[in-house]
């Protein structure tokens, strides 16, 4: 966050994705399947690759079924390595 404040720019960007939240039970913790699409090394065939990433929400904004952006960051905790940057898109 000194970065982005200072105008310094960083030498690699950090990681952006966007998901689904499929939890919030946690305080200041929601968790995100991201979905990924690749094709098949072998056969060809698209295949859909789910990763579920344990996201920092301080304002325990997002709610399940939220889509969401992501962005990585430093370890928060042990499995934290998310920040929520924004709501997307609200459950209906």
């Amino acid at each position: 966050m000194a970065d982005e404040q200072s105008g310094e720019t960083r030498p690699n960007a950090r990681k952006v994705r966007e998901g689904l939240v499929v939890s919030d039970a946690m305080d200041a913790t929601v968790v995100v399947a991201v979905v990924d699409r690749v094709r098949h090394p072998r056969y060809g065939k698209t295949v859909q690759r789910t990763k579920k990433l344990y996201v920092h929400d301080d304002k325990n904004a997002a709610k399940v079924g939220d889509r969401v952006r992501v962005v990585e960051t430093r370890p928060l905790s042990k499995l934290k390595r998310w920040r929520l940057s924004e709501v997307l898109e609200r459950a209906r």
